[in-house]
């Protein structure tokens, strides 16, 4: 008899989600894509679409066992992941337990979490007003964090140094928030490059660990958007050793079980190692595919695997095979694209792979967040001297022309 085709739920129809697609397809799964926007990108690549919003969680749920699902999926795509956990669980599918997912995905609960378990933690405070923040000015040492509880992208994030530009800044924080609650907290400088990456646990244990050098452009619209990344991190190995146990200890007191993740992480000046942000999916600004081009290790159709609870394959730790960067292609203003100039020794040397999403005369926005990119760009390197030559004068050998 022949074995029944798997189906598997894709929340959200971003362009993040098209190498998920093809690794489904890949494996013989067949793919149904749902949120509320037909014209998204991964709609026309999937074997079902549904128009139903993925924050609908009972909607969600409905959809999934009218449709006897094997496995649901918010690969990259962050406000869809509480409603995959709340779905996996009310079905009995591949997943995590929802109560962790849910502190996961809460900063203010994550906040919590980590001070109560005795982790380095940045000291912060939620709030659900405006005046209820503004009343607790001086609980706050400048300069501060504003962020909403539940956005991911860095929307609605804002770095206030004086007192005086706090309340443009939680206006629109809470802009951004679904639950319209907001986190102040300390800021913390960082020692190199924080580290933006994706990793991979196998019934809880932490099986690939990855850290990454994340980089800002500093005449961005929002400089606190990240516009590169690079592997291997800036950090020192002793230093991704206290993470990764750090990080471990974490999935360990949450009950995680296998699964991809996308974490944040920086080393303090203060010395302290960081965990900034744990969301248990694959990451945006395509990180799984860099860590597929710099160390072998398939990512994404290990997660696409686990989702319908086939098992994992060669999720192991490798080291990188050379020095790569991705590039966030963006504008600097509002206009229109006219070109993406990449100097021809440089793209002969470096680029790897092109990726641009606009095409000529298509409306393009500052660099406000992560929705604003037009592209990326792959790049390797001989050395870590290098790479680290070219990433600080990017701007002279990649220009986007917008008019």
């Amino acid at each position: 008899m022949k074995n029944k085709q798997k189906k598997l739920l894709l929340l959200g129809g971003l362009r993040y989600l098209l190498p998920v697609i093809e690794s489904a397809h890949e494996l013989g799964y067949y793919v149904i894509t749902c949120d509320y926007i037909p014209d998204n990108i991964a709609h026309k690549y999937s074997d079902e679409y549904h128009n139903v919003s993925i924050v609908d969680k009972e909607a969600v749920l409905s959809l999934a066992r009218e449709l006897q699902i094997d496995g649901i999926m918010s690969f990259a795509v962050d406000p869809g992941v509480i409603t995959a956990a709340y779905v996996q669980e009310q079905m009995g599918l591949p997943g995590n337990p929802y109560e962790s997912v849910c502190i996961l995905q809460n900063k203010d609960r994550f906040r919590n979490f980590l001070t109560q378990h005795g982790f380095a933690v940045p000291k912060a405070k939620g709030f659900s007003s405006v005046e209820e923040a503004l009343a607790e000015k001086y609980w706050y040492s400048w300069p501060i964090m504003v962020k909403p509880t539940d956005a991911a992208g860095s929307k609605g994030v804002t770095r206030v140094d004086k007192p005086e530009d706090l309340k443009k800044a939680l206006e629109l924080a809470f802009e951004y928030s679904m639950s319209k609650r907001v986190i102040v907290e300390e800021f913390i400088e960082k020692m190199g490059c924080s580290s933006d990456t994706d990793s991979f646990s196998v019934d809880g244990k932490l099986c690939f660990v990855s850290f990454s050098a994340q980089r800002f452009d500093d005449h961005a619209a929002n400089p606190y958007t990240p516009s590169a990344y690079s592997w291997p991190s800036t950090m020192a190995k002793e230093q991704e050793i206290e993470l990764a146990s750090e990080i471990q200890r974490l999935l360990t007191l949450l009950k995680m079980r296998t699964s991809i993740y996308n974490i944040e992480t920086r080393i303090g000046c203060d010395g302290k190692a960081y965990i900034m942000e744990v969301s248990p999916r694959g990451g945006g600004n395509r990180l799984s595919e860099m860590l597929r081009f710099s160390t072998g290790v398939d990512l994404i159709t290990n997660a696409v695997r686990a989702a319908v609870g086939d098992e994992v394959i060669d999720i192991e730790q490798r080291p990188y095979n050379g020095y790569w960067a991705e590039v966030i292609l963006h504008a600097d203003k509002e206009g229109y694209f006219i070109a993406l100039d990449i100097n021809e020794e440089f793209s002969i040397s470096h680029v790897i792979q092109t990726d641009l999403w606009v095409q000529v005369g298509d409306k393009v926005s500052p660099f406000n967040g992560a929705n604003d990119a037009i592209g990326t760009l792959v790049l390797k390197f001989d050395s870590g001297e290098e790479l680290d030559s070219s990433m600080k004068k990017l701007a002279t050998w990649i220009k986007v022309v917008v008019e």
